[in-house]
């Protein structure tokens, strides 16, 4: 058995970090996202959930077909042009899509029409893809899940779940009835439904073993059929052509070390647990003799990673707790997930680009997709992908050199992001993604989350510090940041401490550098958190060795949102510091919020009204200030994501009118200019949906500009993090 070594590890973190130059080796990149919410039926309220989550292509590799659990359809997608996907519009299935393929001009998608989890049915529906019609349909006798067809697509083979109760005497094995594996025959894309076999499961597995909970179903070119049954933590081989099982084994269980483990606001990758069951769900061949499968867990393990056997059961390759350092470091680890199943691998796809064998792992939890060269031994981490929210499924289709990922979390309710499909491209060129990465630090990752403010490392151009927010509660950080490298590395990290232990109740938006290279961090309220709104002076050490109150003329006024972001105007005695307050508090006219003044030598406090650009829908604030030359720069932007999002600006207002007034009284408006549009930089960056949080900007020791959105955490969002240079004019 290999297992990952940290030297390894770190290896292959290094190996995301390191852009390709133009005309070297193929990679693959983000061409397009396209928002399922667009294949809505016309009588759909614009907001109802949907779900991108099983996915299939067809033959010509022109059509992209998923499931949609929520709304009850299967959609379309047409990418013959990959870059500019269409809506194919959507068909309705009367029952929950569970999976579906897809072959000869018709789809194969596996329905659950369950009336309950004790009374389990389903039925296989063979849909005419020109007509988005329902040719046919066969009684499967229980309740499906994965679906899939052999090379020659004349066999299919159906998972029958018929899936446990969690709320059941919480959730423990055996719940009946029973699953099993159907197994058919196809001809030019139409069923035989009296060819239906049923492959009995039960009396295999070690766990539960008169219960048997299929999950997933893979071919190889022997028309052998792999399966897991992910409760049972079993993996069997079966016959498709005899509707035998050859053979079975334990999945196993592994130890993991070197993981966090504890879900407290904090990234610390010390902890281990022991004898983790592996529990796979997606399973797929990487040759006739060895297969993947991606260990979710789903019952009582989650081992976080891969695992490689071959067919007898032997143990080839562990990816151990590998693949989560590597996401950690690209600042998408799921810290609310850290006691339970961390990134959560759950999907997986396998193909062949350009001549080399490849196999994805998709993070549910993390919404990333791992690209790993197969190598037939230890397999090369290549990239890893951003993917929406939460990549349920994944397509390859080499034929035209694209990779398609069903992303299945609808959070448009809540104003958050849709679900998507999303589409890449394997070519030569240079990585987009990521565009920041941090560095390891002895042999663990350091992992961040959450960047929400920037400024100059002072004298060092190209370099600059960040701070994390609330997100990492437990943690409060100053990160430093080399964007000399492509992509930026964080390659320093400063905790920020009170008495000698990281310090607590701190939200920190905005951070600053003075003349003594002393810190101020201001740090956004929320008195239902017991967190007040302050400023704060920390030495280079990270000692916080000052705590300003906000003087009660506005804290009488707070809400929620309040400063996002700090900048020093001035130098010695003179030096003021400017707080952009996000929203309007209980005393601002709607449409002006306050930049804020506090003078560290006199003590006193001030304001202007800064007035807000209009928006038809969300909120409309500031999430930034920062002084260069004779201006402020401020970023405005709404709260709303992907098509929704319209306003994300940066503006400047002249130092000259930064005249504050007495608080509590009338106070003066300046004057803004519009200074960038982010919108474009949001858009083409990475060919993602439009990211809501841009909240960090900076000029560096030599007046460069740069950006960085907050990723939240991958907290309801696809946690990527963009970090970019800003082209302005005129700013120094």
């Amino acid at each position: 058995m290999t297992t990952f070594s940290r030297k390894a590890a770190l290896a292959a973190v290094l190996l995301t970090s390191v852009a390709f130059p133009a005309a070297a080796e193929p990679v693959f990149n983000r061409i397009a996202s396209f928002p399922v919410a667009s294949n809505l039926p016309a009588d759909k309220d614009k907001l109802s959930t949907t779900s991108a989550e099983i996915i299939t292509a067809t033959d010509d590799g022109m059509t992209l077909i998923y499931s949609d659990s929520p709304l009850g359809a299967i959609g379309f997608v047409d990418i013959t042009d990959a870059r500019a996907p269409k809506s194919g519009g959507a068909l309705m299935m009367d029952g929950e899509p569970t999976s579906v393929t897809s072959t000869a001009g018709k789809a194969l998608v596996a329905v659950n029409t369950s009336e309950s989890k004790t009374k389990p049915s389903g039925r296989l529906a063979i849909v005419d893809i020109a007509s988005k019609k329902i040719d046919a349909t066969c009684d499967l006798g229980g309740q499906p899940d994965s679906i899939a067809l052999n090379k020659d697509k004349t066999l299919g083979a159906i998972a029958i779940e018929n899936e446990r109760d969690e709320d059941v005497n919480d959730g423990k094995l055996p719940q009946m009835p029973a699953g099993d594996l159907v197994i058919f025959q196809v001809k030019s894309g139409v069923v035989d439904c009296g060819s239906i076999q049923h492959v009995k499961l039960t009396g295999i597995a070690g766990i539960a073993p008169e219960d048997p909970e299929p999950e997933f179903v893979s071919f190889n070119s022997q028309d052998e059929i792999a399966l897991t049954l992910q409760e049972n933590n079993e993996i069997v081989i079966i016959d498709a052509k005899t509707a035998k099982v050859k053979t079975h084994f334990s999945a196993g269980m592994t130890d993991l070390t070197g993981i966090d483990t504890k879900r407290d606001g904090a990234l610390k990758f010390t902890g281990e647990l022991k004898a983790v069951a592996r529990e796979p769900d997606a399973v797929k061949w990487l040759d006739d003799e060895r297969l993947v499968v991606a260990n979710e867990g789903d019952y009582q393990g989650g081992s976080r990673g891969f695992t490689i056997f071959d067919k007898t059961g032997k143990v080839l390759y562990e990816s151990g707790a590998s693949f989560e350092h590597a996401v950690a470091n690209l600042g998408h680890y799921p810290d609310k997930r850290s006691a339970a199943k961390g990134v959560e691998p759950e999907g997986l796809e396998a193909a062949t680009f350009g001549g080399q064998r490849y196999f994805f792992v998709l993070a549910e939890r993390a919404s990333v997709v791992g690209v790993y060269k197969d190598t037939g031994k230890e397999p090369e981490l290549a990239q890893i992908l951003p993917s929406g929210v939460s990549p349920e499924g994944a397509v390859a289709i080499p034929g035209r050199n694209l990779f398609a990922t069903a992303n299945e979390v609808d959070l448009g309710e809540d104003g958050g992001p849709r679900s998507h499909v999303m589409v890449y491209e394997f070519a030569e060129g240079e990585k987009t993604y990521p565009q920041i990465v941090a560095a390891e630090k002895d042999g663990n990752p350091v992992g961040f989350a959450a960047l929400s403010g920037l400024t100059a490392v002072p004298q060092k151009p190209g370099h600059l510090f960040a701070v994390s927010d609330s997100v990492l509660g437990m943690q409060p950080t100053i990160y430093t940041i080399d964007a000399t490298q492509k992509p930026a590395v964080i390659t320093e990290t400063l905790a920020v401490k009170r008495d000698g232990q990281p310090a607590q109740k701190l939200d920190i938006e905005g951070v600053a550098v003075d003349d003594k290279g002393w810190f101020w961090l201001a740090s956004e309220g929320n008195s239902e958190k017991l967190v007040p709104h302050a400023l704060y002076h920390v030495n280079p050490k990270g000692e916080i060795k000052e705590e300003i109150a906000l003087p009660k003329e506005l804290t009488a006024n707070e809400i929620r949102y309040g400063f996002e972001g700090v900048t020093i105007v001035g130098s010695g005695d003179d030096a003021t510091l400017w707080m952009a307050v996000q929203r309007e508090w209980k005393d601002d006219e709607k449409g002006f919020v306050k930049l804020v003044s506090y003078n560290p030598k006199s003590k006193e406090w001030g304001a202007v009204r800064y007035p807000l650009d209009k928006s038809e829908s969300g909120w409309v604030g500031l999430s930034e200030i920062s002084a260069q030359g004779d201006s402020v720069y401020l970023i405005e932007r709404d709260n709303l994501v992907g098509d929704a999002a319209k306003l994300k600006k940066l503006y400047k207002v002249a130092i000259s009118e930064l005249k504050p007034a007495k608080l509590g009284g009338e106070l003066p408006t300046v004057k803004k200019i519009e200074a960038h549009d982010f919108m474009p930089d949001l858009k083409g960056a990475t060919n993602g949906y439009v990211l809501d949080k841009i909240e960090g900007l900076a000029f560096d020791a030599s007046g460069k500009a740069y950006a960085v959105t907050d990723n939240d955490g991958v907290d309801d969002s696809s946690g990527e993090t963009l970090f970019f240079p800003v082209n302005l004019v005129g700013t120094n």
